[in-house]
């Protein structure tokens, strides 16, 4: 390998904070297609920033991001990590500096959980014991116990437990950008909830530059920083920030992602400090809460499942205020709950592109 592309190389590696990608005027066509897969993509991802892509199968997310990381090698157009043109490196070995998590995780059977965590630390040549001590601290990092983990193979553990290790596997090396297609797609709704807390916990923690492939809009609105929703050929037809795009869809084909329950889907976003609090007096006392920390989502969920008008917020363990239906409401206009009633409970969610 060329002296300029390890140097290259070794400058996007050291940057493991986050680094900047960009994908100017990128176009797939395969050979004999008379359409593009993706035509004419330029997007920009700021250091430590989580994008998601969100869209229809087919409609060629996956195609782009793998493109980033070079499985997929584009037509024309050109991407740079840090400023630096990752077309002119060393294919294998740009791979090795970009973590890359799928939805069937792809965990080596024959090997040991520690094992495959130290997959890409042993072809960058790090020694055992800093191998040995970076898979302890990763198993720790995802909440497995290295004492009871590292020696069981992949078959010995439950599909969530698997997903864990496919992120630690992902983070190894320590890159600053990551890769992420449909990873929780896969599990069952309980264990989605608890793998995206637990990414988001650790995505606040080690702020890496981060491109989440996914069709579900609920979790893109969980997760993402900007959403980034594509249309075939992966034209974007919004790009923005989760409540940015709840509360102004660009059009009709953005809103069908949606779906109904636009204002129930942005109290997820907002913490129930944003609101204008009761007096403390208002709810009565002893009975259920909510934390200043917690969202208007919570708060709303509180006051239909239990048919209180209102409940106590509270902070450092005191009463700071109570929240209302109402009160919820004025934060995102007075019509937007119009469809909630105390005791009934609130709109269902979007349903899921496929």
């Amino acid at each position: 390998m060329p002296e300029s592309t390890n140097t290259a190389i070794t400058a996007i590696a050291r940057n493991t904070s986050g680094a900047s990608i960009v994908l100017d005027r990128i176009t797939k066509t395969y050979p004999n297609q008379s359409v593009s897969a993706v035509d004419n993509f330029s997007m920009t991802a700021n250091p430590g920033e989580l994008i998601m892509f969100v869209g229809p199968s087919g409609c060629g997310k996956t195609t782009t991001m793998k493109m980033i990381n070079r499985i997929i090698e584009p037509t024309s157009g050109s991407i740079s990590i840090d400023g630096r043109d990752i077309l002119s490196l060393n294919a294998n070995e740009l791979r090795r500096h970009i973590g890359y998590v799928i939805q069937q995780i792809g965990l080596f059977p024959h090997m040991t959980i520690a094992e495959n965590i130290a997959v890409v630390p042993r072809l960058l040549g790090w020694s055992k014991s800093k191998t040995a001590d970076r898979v302890d601290e990763l198993l720790a990092t995802v909440q497995l116990d290295p004492g009871l983990f590292a020696r069981r193979y992949p078959r010995q553990l439950s599909g969530g437990q698997q997903q864990r290790v496919g992120v630690a596997r992902a983070l190894a090396a320590d890159p600053p950008v990551m890769l992420m297609d449909e990873p929780f797609g896969a599990t069952d709704p309980i264990t989605r909830e608890k793998l995206q807390a637990e990414f988001l916990r650790l995505q606040a923690t080690l702020g890496k530059t981060i491109i989440f492939v996914t069709h579900d809009f609920d979790e893109a609105v969980r997760l993402g920083d900007r959403i980034a929703v594509l249309s075939d050929q992966s034209q974007i037809e919004q790009f923005d920030t989760p409540a940015e795009i709840l509360a102004s869809p660009a059009n009709e084909y953005v809103a069908s992602f949606i779906g109904h329950g636009a204002a129930i889907k942005r109290l997820s976003l907002i913490p129930v400090t944003d609101a204008e609090l009761g007096p403390v007096g208002d709810a009565a006392a002893g009975t259920v809460t909510v934390n200043a920390d917690d969202t208007l989502r919570d708060a709303l969920d509180a006051l239909v499942l239990t048919g209180l008008r209102a409940i106590a917020v509270v902070a450092d363990g005191r009463n700071v205020g109570s929240i209302t239906v109402e009160r919820i409401s004025t934060v995102l206009g007075a019509d937007s709950l119009d469809s909630v009633t105390v005791g009934r409970g609130a709109s269902g969610p979007a349903g899921e592109v496929s």
